[in-house]
């Protein structure tokens, strides 16, 4: 059996049909995946559904300061390895 590729999307209409009162059982019967597949979707999407409230100005200043890590990491490694190899020719 081929398995079926389902887009964020779809799942969260799927997840919402449920969390409307509509019967677990027959929701997953009519778009043919099991219970537990569901319960998994929903335990997810509840788990995020805050940061739907967060400004996405935090999402824009988290990003840019994830990559200025990333930047200042690299340059500290790229550091180090030259400290290293000074080290050894004069040492």
């Amino acid at each position: 059996m081929k398995r079926r590729r389902w887009t964020s999307e779809q799942k969260a209409l799927v997840v919402l049909e449920g969390l409307r009162g509509r019967p677990i059982g027959e929701l997953c019967t009519e778009h043919g995946l099991s219970q537990s597949q569901y319960y998994q979707w929903r335990d997810r999407f509840l788990a995020k559904v805050h940061k739907v409230f967060e400004p996405d100005g935090e999402k824009k200043v988290t990003a840019r300061l994830e990559r200025e890590n990333t930047r200042l990491k690299n340059l500290v490694g790229e550091l180090t390895l030259e400290l290293k190899k000074s080290e050894a020719v004069y040492g």
